[in-house]
Order: C-alpha cells, then sequence, then structure tokens
C-alpha cells in the first residue's frame, strides 16, 4: 500500500489542511479496522483516507480520525482524488462516484476536485436563551441576544455540526474554546463540532470560520469540507445567498494554515446539492512497510 501526505483546500506546501491518504491497489479489499485505526493515530492527522477502486468509475473510501471511523470527510476526500488523479487512475474532465458510510457521491475532476456532499440534514435551531448563553460560554463567548440577529443551527452534509454564528472577525480570531467542556457538550448533542463563523462585510469571503471537534481529538481543525457545505445550507437558510450560489470561505489563519475552501448550491425541484471543492498539494508519499 502507498501513502500520501497531503494539503487540502491549498496550492502551497505547509498551507490548508492536512491528510493521510492510503491508496489500495488492485482493487484489494480494506485492511482490517484495527490497522486502519492505527495508522490514522500513527499518522496524527485530523482525518485518513483509505480509498479502493471498484471499477474505472467508482471507488469506495473510509475515514479514520486518531480517535475513530467517520462517516465522511471533505478535505480528506479532496485529497485522496487529487492523488488519484496525480497517479493517473482518473481523468480531469470526467464524473466518478464515490462510495462512503454517509452515501454514494460524485466528484468531479477539473482544475480543482469537487465533492458532491451527502444529503443536507436540518438537525434543528438553537433557541433557548439557557441553551445559547452556555453554548457561547462555552466557547468563550459573552452571548447577549440583542448583538445576535442569527440563530445557531445543527446541519449536515455528511457529519452534524453546530453553525455557530459571531459577531465579527476579531471575535472570532480571539475565540478560546473550553475544549473538555465542547466535547462534552458535542458528545451530549450528538454532534461533530462546533462550526464558528463571522461575515465577510468586505464581500472577498462568504465568511470567515474556525471548526473545533476535540471529541474526534481534533481541537482545531484548518479546513473542513462537510461542515463548510453545511454554512453553506446555513446562509441559504437565513437568506443571505440563493440558489446556485458559489461560495468562497477563509478558514485556518488562526492556525497559519489559511485554506480557501469553495462551495456551491444547487437547488432544483426541492432538491438540495451542496458541492465542495478545491486545490492539493501532495507534500509527500512512501510505501507502507508492515513485515
Amino acid at each position: 500500500m502507498r501513502f500520501y501526505i497531503v494539503d487540502a483546500f491549498t496550492d502551497k506546501a505547509f498551507g490548508g489542511n492536512t491528510a493521510g491518504v492510503v491508496l489500495i491497489e488492485n482493487g484489494e479489499s480494506f485492511p482490517d479496522e484495527i490497522f486502519m485505526q492505527n495508522l490514522a493515530a500513527e499518522l496524527r492527522y485530523s482525518e485518513t483516507a483509505f480509498i479502493t477502486q471498484n471499477n474505472e468509475s467508482e471507488f469506495t473510501t473510509r475515514y479514520f480520525t486518531p480517535e475513530g471511523e467517520v462517516d465522511l470527510c471533505g478535505h480528506a476526500t479532496i485529497s485522496a482524488f487529487h492523488v488519484l488523479e496525480k497517479e493517473n487512475f482518473i481523468e480531469k474532465g470526467k464524473t466518478y462516484l464515490n462510495h462512503t458510510k454517509a452515501g454514494n457521491l460524485k466528484i468531479i475532476l477539473n482544475e480543482s476536485v469537487f465533492m458532491q456532499m451527502a444529503q443536507v440534514k436540518d438537525l434543528g435551531t438553537l433557541e433557548e436563551k439557557a441553551e445559547l448563553a452556555d453554548l457561547y460560554a462555552i466557547m468563550g463567548i459573552d452571548y447577549k441576544k440583542k448583538d445576535f440577529p442569527f440563530l445557531p443551527k445543527i446541519i449536515s452534509t455528511g457529519l452534524p455540526d453546530i453553525l455557530l454564528p459571531l459577531r465579527g472577525r476579531e471575535e472570532l480570531n480571539l475565540m478560546k474554546p473550553d475544549m473538555n467542556a465542547l466535547s462534552s457538550l458535542s458528545g451530549k448533542m450528538n454532534v461533530v463540532g462546533v462550526h464558528a463563523f463571522a461575515l465577510d462585510s468586505s464581500g472577498k469571503y462568504s465568511a470567515f470560520v474556525r471548526n473545533f471537534a476535540p471529541l474526534y481529538g481534533i481541537n482545531e481543525e484548518a479546513a473542513t469540507g462537510t461542515s463548510n457545505g453545511a454554512l453553506t445550507y446555513w446562509l441559504y437558510c437565513n437568506g443571505l445567498i440563493s440558489e446556485e450560489t458559489e461560495c468562497l470561505f477563509l478558514q485556518g489563519e488562526t492556525m497559519k494554515r489559511p485554506s480557501e475552501i469553495r462551495t456551491r448550491l444547487d437547488i432544483k425541484e426541492n432538491c438540495c446539492n451542496i458541492w465542495v471543492g478545491g486545490k492539493c498539494k501532495i507534500l509527500a508519499c512512501g510505501n507502507l512497510i508492515l513485515d
């Protein structure tokens, strides 16, 4: 098996969000889960994707954090299909199918890799004053209802997250969550974590964002495909973008790993499709020595 270290959502080394990618060649089946979990923990990246080819146009991918398996990971998917293109398994200008535990999702390969997200699930709005005050306090923010015209929502495009609006970019950058309390809250609310954001009044970006998932061993992540897919839907629900809008999110600034995540919203016949994409840079590759 070949492994790769890939920086996703950037075209520069040491930027973006790093993923491990393990390429299982010749149509072989996945190794056992203990091995995949141990390797993900050894690599120590927020997610490692294990991918195998089913036929010329279909692949199956599984995703492991250092703590456990997850159904889907945006930046690891983008990384994996970038590797497949560089190794000549796939070609630009074509569409492929990625089988995941979150569903069978399309991949479009052009100058960037774009992946279809899982079907949007709106899991509710957080409205109770005490609940909101507790959530914002855990995130290190003083909550005053009159200062927040929008409410947090729990949305999934493959993984459920709390979408948390803030008052501005400075507040976002200075935020220091209580990771132990956030981990406990995430488990209680059955979410991966919190995706905090501040809208960009300049219009260059749709929003500045930070993502926290300590329940899965990820205190902060530099780029999060599923969460920004969910944020795209949050923006639509709140009337901030229209159908067929393209969004651009800036994440990872406070980690000194700036990432640009692009999303596309496509609503047709009451069906909402969200696509997430970006560029990648392969940093290293090698062979796994298992003897």
